[in-house]
C-alpha cells in the first residue's frame, strides 16, 4: 500500500501518488497520518480537516488495521516509528499500543458528549464512531438469518464470507469477543469453518461478493451494507438477535509523533461538531449521539451492541488470530 499526500481541495485514492520522503522525516509543517479509513472516507476527513487548518500538510498511509499494525510494527523495531495520529478500527489494537507505551495522553482532549466507556480513561485514545457488525444477505437467497448462530446451519452451508481477522480490525474484535464468550465460544468458528465459511481480506469484498450473489450471506459492518442499500444493491442487513458487536474507530497520538501540535488538533477536529457531522454524513453513528443518526437507521430503531470484554480480548486477540490463521489459512 502506498503513501500518499492528501493536500487542501485534493481528493485521491489511497494508491494514487506515491510518497517517499520518510527517510528524511516529516518537517514540522506536517501531519503523519496512519488510517484503516476506506479510502474516500479518508480522503475526505483530511479534506474536512484541511478546510479548519489550511497550513498543514498531511501525509496518509492508509491499509486495514492489521497491516497498519504490522508497518507501525516493523518501525518501531527499527526504531524510526512515522506517524503522529493514528485512526484505526479498534480499541483492542489501541489497548496493545497501550500497554507497549506507544500512545501520548492528551488529558486537555474535549470529550464533551462521549459515552464514558467510549474512550480511554488515561485519554490516550478517543472513539469517533460506533461501527458495528452485523449480517449482510442477498435478496435472492431463500434463508433469512436472524441469530448468529444460524450461519452454522445446513442451509447456509458454502454460501457465507466474512472479513478476515488479519486484516480487518472489527473482525479480529468480532473473533475475539466471540470466543470469549458462553454462548458461541471459539467453537463457533470451527462450526462455520466446517460449514463452508470463506474468508477474504476486507469488508468491501465481502460486501460484493454478497451483492453479486456468488455468496448468499456474509458478515460485514453495518456502515458499508446500509448504504450499499440506500444505493440500490439487492442485499438486506440484520443486527443479530445476540448483538451486533462494535468498534469505536479510535484517534490517538502516538508517543513519538513529531508534530505533536498539528496531532492535538486533527483529534480536536475528530471529536468536534464539524468531525462529528462528517462521520455522520459518511453514514456512520458518531460518538457523540445528539450528532443524530444516519439514514439508515430509522427512527426509534435501537441497535443492540454486544457486551464484550475489552480486557479479556485485549489478552486473547492475538493468539485467536493464530488460531483463525490456523483453522482458516492465511
Amino acid at each position: 500500500m502506498a503513501l500518499t499526500k492528501l493536500k487542501k481541495n485534493l481528493m485521491v485514492s489511497a494508491a494514487a501518488v506515491a510518497f517517499t520522503a520518510f527517510a528524511s522525516g516529516a518537517s514540522a509543517e506536517t501531519l503523519v497520518l496512519y488510517t484503516s479509513q476506506p479510502d474516500a472516507d479518508a480522503a475526505a476527513t483530511v479534506s474536512a480537516f484541511n478546510q479548519l487548518h489550511p497550513d498543514i500538510e498531511v501525509e496518509v498511509f492508509r491499509s486495514g488495521t492489521s497491516d497498519v499494525l504490522s508497518k507501525l510494527a516493523a518501525e518501531f523495531a527499527g526504531g524510526s516509528p512515522q506517524p503522529d495520529v493514528l485512526l484505526i478500527a479498534d480499541a483492542v489494537s489501541m489497548e496493545l499500543l497501550k500497554r507497549d507505551g506507544r500512545l501520548m495522553a492528551y488529558a486537555d482532549a474535549d470529550v464533551t458528549g462521549l459515552d464514558v466507556n467510549s474512550y480511554d480513561a488515561d485519554r490516550t485514545y478517543f472513539g469517533s464512531k460506533l461501527i458495528t457488525t452485523g449480517i449482510v444477505f442477498n435478496n435472492a437467497a431463500t434463508e433469512r438469518p436472524t441469530r448468529w448462530a444460524d450461519l452454522t446451519g445446513e442451509a447456509y452451508s458454502n454460501l457465507t464470507i466474512m472479513p478476515s481477522p488479519l486484516y480487518s480490525g472489527a473482525a479480529a474484535f468480532l473473533l475475539a469477543g466471540f470466543a470469549a464468550r458462553d454462548d458461541l465460544g471459539w467453537e463457533y468458528f470451527e462450526k462455520m469453518q466446517a460449514n463452508g465459511l470463506v474468508a477474504v481480506r476486507g469488508n468491501g469484498a465481502v460486501l460484493q461478493s454478497v451483492a453479486s450473489g456468488e455468496k448468499a450471506y456474509g458478515v460485514v459492518v453495518d456502515f458499508m451494507a446500509m448504504n450499499a442499500i440506500a444505493d440500490g444493491s439487492p442485499i438486506g442487513f440484520v443486527f443479530p438477535e445476540e448483538g451486533a458487536p462494535a468498534v469505536t474507530e479510535p484517534v490517538a497520538i502516538l508517543s513519538t509523533a513529531r508534530n505533536v501540535d498539528n496531532a492535538k488538533a486533527f483529534v480536536d477536529f475528530i471529536l468536534s461538531d464539524a468531525g462529528q457531522k462528517l462521520a455522520l454524513e459518511q453514514g456512520y453513528l458518531p460518538a457523540r449521539a445528539e450528532i443524530g443518526r444516519p439514514k439508515w437507521l430509522p427512527e426509534g430503531v435501537e441497535v443492540n451492541v454486544m457486551s464484550v470484554d475489552i480486557d479479556a480480548v485485549v489478552k486473547t486477540v492475538e493468539e485467536r488470530k493464530q488460531q483463525f490463521s490456523t483453522l482458516f489459512g492465511g
